[in-house]
C-alpha cells in the first residue's frame, strides 16, 4: 500500500473540514480533496512559516497522487526550510522532506531512500513525543519501514503510535490513513476480519470528510476483503470516482483495469 498523501499538513486555523474554519482553509480544503492540489497551493502565500509549510505540503502530496510535479513540490519545500525558525516548524519541514524523498524513492524517480529516513530522523530530534505533528512523522516512518525496509512488525508499531496520536490530536483524516494501512497489514497475514473493519473506518471517515481523492483508493481496499456482488460494487464506485477526478491517484489505475476476456487468473 503506498500510503497516499491523506495526511498533509493541517493549518492552525483548521483544515477547512468543519463549518467553523476560517474561508481560506475551507477553500483550500475543497480543492485539495478535488486533486486540484496546484490551485488550493495558489491561494496561500508563502510569507510565513505556517503557509509555506502547509503549500509545501500540498505540492509534495500532489507527487503521491500523480506521479509529477516534483520541481514545484522542491521549490515550496525549500521555501518552507527557509522560513522555518521554531524546532516545530523545522521539524515539520523535515518531515515533509523526508516524504517527497519517499514519494520519489517508491516510485522510482531516484533513490532517495537515505535521505527520506536522515529527515524523518531530523525531524524525530525536533518535534518532542506528545507534539502535533508527531503523528504524523510516526505514520511516514511506518511508510517506509513497510514499502522501503519491507518490515511489516516496524510498521504496524509505527502505525499504532500514530492512530493513538491522531486520536489524541482529534486528526481524522491521518486517522483514516492509519486505519487504511493497519488493516493492509492485517490482510497481508490473512486477518480478514479486522483488515475490513480497518478498511470500512478509513473510507467511512473520508466519505464524511468529502475526501474525494483518498476515496476511490479506499473502495478499492474494501473491495479485496468483500465477496461478490458487493466487491463489483465497490470497484465499480472506486472506478467512476477515479475517472471523475482525470485518472486520480495515477497508481489506482492498474488496479482498476478489469482482467482481459478469457485471461488466466491465478
Amino acid at each position: 500500500m503506498l500510503g497516499e498523501g491523506n495526511v498533509a499538513h493541517t493549518a492552525m486555523s483548521g483544515d477547512g473540514t468543519t463549518a467553523d474554519d476560517d474561508p481560506l482553509q475551507t477553500a483550500v480544503w475543497r480543492l485539495r480533496s478535488r486533486a486540484c492540489w496546484a490551485d488550493a497551493a495558489a491561494l496561500l502565500a508563502p510569507d510565513t512559516p505556517e503557509a509555506a509549510l502547509q503549500r509545501a505540503s500540498l505540492l509534495v502530496e500532489r507527487c503521491l497522487y500523480t506521479e509529477a510535479g516534483w520541481e514545484d513540490a522542491e521549490d515550496a519545500l525549500r521555501t518552507a526550510e527557509a522560513l522555518a525558525h521554531s524546532d516545530d516548524e523545522r521539524g515539520a519541514a523535515a518531515c515533509e522532506r523526508g516524504y517527497l524523498a519517499y514519494a520519489a524513492t517508491l516510485f522510482g524517480v531516484r533513490d532517495r531512500a537515505d535521505e527520506a529516513r536522515a529527515a524523518l530522523g531530523r525531524a524525530a530530534a525536533l518535534l518532542p513525543p506528545g507534539a502535533a505533528g508527531r503523528a504524523l512523522l510516526d505514520f511516514r516512518r511506518g511508510l517506509i519501514a513497510e514499502n522501503l525496509t519491507r518490515s511489516p512488525q516496524a510498521a504496524r508499531a509505527a502505525y499504532r503510535r500514530a492512530h493513538a496520536g491522531a486520536t489524541a490530536h482529534a486528526d481524522p483524516l491521518l486517522l483514516s490513513g492509519t486505519w487504511r494501512h493497519l488493516a493492509g497489514l492485517a490482510l497481508r497475514e490473512g486477518e480478514l476480519a479486522e483488515a475490513r473493519h480497518g478498511f470500512a473506518e478509513s473510507l467511512r471517515i473520508r466519505e464524511e470528510l468529502g475526501y474525494l481523492v483518498g476515496t476511490a483508493p479506499a473502495l478499492v481496499s474494501l473491495a479485496e476483503t468483500e465477496t461478490e456482488p458487493e466487491a463489483s460494487r465497490l470497484r465499480e464506485e472506486a472506478r467512476r470516482l477515479f475517472r471523475l477526478l482525470g485518472g486520480v491517484p495515477t497508481w489506482l489505475a492498474r488496479q482498476l483495469t478489469p482482467p482481459a476476456p478469457g485471461a488466466a487468473t491465478a
